[in-house]
């Protein structure tokens, strides 16, 4: 078996994809995996695919114009996922689609289409949850600033529903996982970029308890009954591990 591993960034994951095309080995006898490798396994030849503009930039072309929009979309959320398995599954499903074209994401019975749906659906979920339960607190009153742990590289899903709502508003949503960004000057498109450890610190220590913040405890506290309570009934609505940067459920 040949394994061809790359980076954990959408780019690499491309030009891997690429590669395993053109090195014409068999797509039976090639397995695409993420870096770190942690336990290789006996009998498997390893080879390390590097990022490469032109390459990842042909593959997304060619997804685009020879399968459809909507198979690039469900690519793309799928390789935001979580899941380990995301890269050998995308490119199960673009073996399919480069030969059947537009109808394979009707091809639901195959397991390569349902399981890209499966990643697909599980990453937009994530970023529906954090539309919602996304909070920004002041950093110096200059500009609004939150913090999100999820488990789906979203924040290009998510950034651009502040943007289409605060457009006005100078703010930023950090990944502490990844540490990335989603950065918006007022009244401009928000970018993408990375956090170093001292940026990190900076931001933590401008941070404030602001009226935003305040406001958002008081409501909290304001509508709730204490005789219905029920921690059982409100960690399925809302999961204990959103709420690490949710105020209201600090003191």
């Amino acid at each position: 078996m040949n394994v061809l591993t790359c980076a954990d960034d959408f780019g690499s994951m491309m030009t891997c994809i690429y590669e395993a095309y053109a090195c014409r080995l068999g797509h039976r006898s090639i397995r695409l995996e993420l870096e770190p490798i942690l336990q290789p396994e006996l009998f498997c030849q390893y080879r390390q695919v590097d990022f490469d503009e032109k390459k990842a930039a042909a593959v997304i072309r060619s997804i685009q114009e020879k399968i459809s929009w909507e198979a690039w979309q469900l690519v793309y959320r799928a390789a935001m996922s979580w899941q380990p398995h995301r890269l050998d599954c995308i490119y199960r499903f673009l073996l399919l689609g480069f030969h059947f074209g537009a109808s394979v994401t009707d091809m639901l019975q195959h397991p390569a289409v349902s399981g890209l749906f499966a990643l697909s659906r599980n990453v937009m979920n994530e970023a529906h949850y954090f539309r919602e339960f996304i909070r920004f607190s002041s950093a110096k009153e200059k500009f609004l600033v939150s913090h999100i742990e999820p488990k789906c590289n979203i924040l290009t899903l998510v950034a651009p529903h502040f943007s289409d709502r605060m457009p006005s508003e100078y703010w930023m949503i950090i990944d502490d996982t990844r540490n990335i960004a989603a950065v918006q000057p007022a009244d401009e498109p928000f970018y993408l970029t990375s956090v170093t450890e001292e940026e990190m610190l900076r931001l933590k220590q401008a941070e404030k308890e602001d009226g935003i913040t305040v406001l958002w405890k008081e409501f909290f506290h304001s509508i709730s009954i204490s005789q219905r309570a029920s921690a059982r009934r409100q960690r399925t609505m809302l999961p204990v591990w959103y709420r690490r940067h949710m105020p209201e459920f600090h003191e």
